[in-house]
């Protein structure tokens, strides 16, 4: 991930609403919510809660897919990972100090240690 890119994405999640928006979705897991149940959720407006899924949508964090008349937002864990590996790739000059830091070095590390925690 390029630096650019990364302060694109953290400056998506420098809002509170959308914080708030994107650490809901993360909750939910990858089958979403839909758009009306995020604003209701949170007591947002639907124009507001509207133009902070388009926000984070364009950049990427989020994805949207219709069914039926609804759109279900959830977030794409792919970024999110490469977002955490980039923030701590090289942490305490490259030693492995904190545990979690050792978990989300990858997006394979990550899901398989999830996969782990669910076999067990």
């Amino acid at each position: 991930m390029e630096t650019l890119s990364a302060a694109d994405l953290l400056a998506a999640l420098g809002h509170e609403s959308r914080l708030s928006i994107y650490r809901l979705l993360v909750k939910a897991g990858p089958e979403g919510i839909n758009a009306s149940s995020i604003a209701e959720q949170l007591a947002l407006p639907a124009a507001t809660t509207s133009f902070h899924l388009s926000h984070l949508s364009r950049v990427g964090l989020i994805r949207g897919r219709q069914e039926s008349r609804f759109i279900f937002y959830a977030t794409d864990y792919s970024v999110m990972d490469e977002l955490l590996a980039f923030l701590t790739d090289k942490c305490c000059q490259g030693q492995s100090c904190l545990p979690k830091t050792e978990q989300v070095n990858t997006t394979e590390k990550r899901r398989k240690k999830a996969v782990g925690a669910i076999s067990s």
